[in-house]
């Protein structure tokens, strides 16, 4: 394909998105009917979109419509391309501008229109000045990161079996298990230390998270949402505890017992109705389900699905999770909570909230990450049980 070919194509997709179809059905939908496009061609058009859903708003404005083809148009534009040479009209080019398309003035809006403008207010109340900073930053691609796995081997061995498989990568100071890949990304599944189970895909935000709680190194623990067991694996990295998984919907933690075959760890499921027989454990973490709102740049789709009402959803299980998973900690063992949010109201509200009504925790420990501190927005708060709540 060329590249004209390919920001046509980007707008068949953007359009089957605006018709409520969800982006990655989108783009598998045109993938199948393009059988002529590449591994490069399709990897192309992925990032096309995936650059317009950053900066949906700004795109409209400089394409003059929220259309696929006013979208890319203004993707175009945003980058500081002349559109002209790409809407040629020949052979699968997008077809010459209009005048009214050609007229339209390329400033762009601010870079807060790249956000819910219902969400703005408690992002001000997050961020204040720091907003536009914080913006500009989700409007870009998120850096990869790799999580090296030290029970089979250091990061500097990690950093050099990734050269020898075409992956260009450099510890990340500051953090012992954080690797940064900086070229070959897409081929990081392909690569020998991945396949032997030395380094798992995980962000700096939640590797930092993780190295900022005390996991007992022995005992019991309970990941209370494990979903694909991330964080699981990376417990079980660092403590000889037993780890138990659990997830409301057993069907996200398919893929883990290969993962933890691959990394060398034992990972025991237990459904919702054995929990209780099963505790009391040790710690508890609850890894909950959350806005997402610091993750938009890597699933900027969510950003657009998110509505007020999803969010007083949210914030009402966040609640009730904490309450069900705090009854799981024996005396004196801790519960960490965490979410993968910007918003004050899903971080630091809802742990006030569980300490004004659950007497006898206490908040041990606190970290956040945002986009300006690492890749994705992380939220951790360690709280810790008194030996007796009488």
């Amino acid at each position: 394909m060329t590249p004209e070919a390919r920001y046509a194509a980007a707008m068949t997709v953007l359009d089957r998105w605006l018709q409520h179809v969800p982006v990655e059905k989108a783009l598998t939908g045109w993938a199948r009917g393009a059988r002529y496009a590449g591994s490069k061609d399709r990897a192309a058009v992925r990032d096309h979109v995936f650059d317009v859903l950053r900066c949906k708003d700004r795109c409209a404005a400089l394409g003059g419509a929220e259309t696929g083809r006013g979208l890319v148009l203004g993707l175009i534009r945003l980058n500081g391309l002349a559109p002209e040479p790409i809407f040629t009209g020949q052979g699968f080019a997008p077809p010459v501008l209009s005048p009214a398309e050609a007229s339209i003035p390329v400033q762009a809006p601010d870079v807060l229109a790249d956000l819910p403008g219902w969400l703005l207010p408690a992002l001000r109340q997050s961020f204040g000045t720091d907003l536009p900073d914080l913006a500009r930053a989700m409007a870009q691609r998120a850096p990869v990161y790799l999580r090296a796995n030290l029970r089979k081997t250091t990061v500097d061995e990690a950093v050099a079996l990734l050269a020898s498989s075409g992956i260009g990568a450099r510890a990340v100071p500051g953090c012992e298990t954080a690797i940064e890949v900086v070229s070959g990304a897409r081929g990081v599944r392909h690569a020998q230390a991945y396949q032997d189970g030395l380094v798992e895909l995980q962000d700096l935000s939640v590797q930092r998270a993780c190295a900022a709680v005390d996991w007992p190194v022995a005992g019991r623990i309970l990941d209370y949402c494990a979903g694909g067991g991330g964080k699981a694996l990376a417990i079980a990295a660092r403590s000889e505890a037993e780890i138990v998984v659990h997830d409301a919907n057993p069907a996200r933690m398919a893929d883990l017992p290969a993962r933890a075959s691959r990394a060398g760890v034992r990972l025991i499921a237990r459904e919702t109705s054995a929990l209780t027989r099963a505790g009391p454990f040790d710690l508890v973490l609850a890894d909950v389900p959350c806005s997402g709102s610091g993750t938009w740049r890597r699933d900027p789709e969510a950003k657009w699905r998110l509505t007020p009402e999803r969010l007083a959803d949210l914030q009402r299980l966040q609640s009730d999770i904490l309450d069900r998973a705090a009854r799981l900690v024996r005396p004196g063992g801790s519960l960490v909570y965490m979410t993968c949010s910007l918003l004050h109201s899903e971080n630091e509200k809802q742990v006030e909230a569980f300490l004004a009504r659950t007497p006898g925790w206490v908040l041990s420990e606190r970290h956040t990450e945002t986009p300006l501190t690492a890749s994705d927005g992380f939220f951790m708060a360690e709280l810790t049980q008194a030996t007796s709540t009488a």
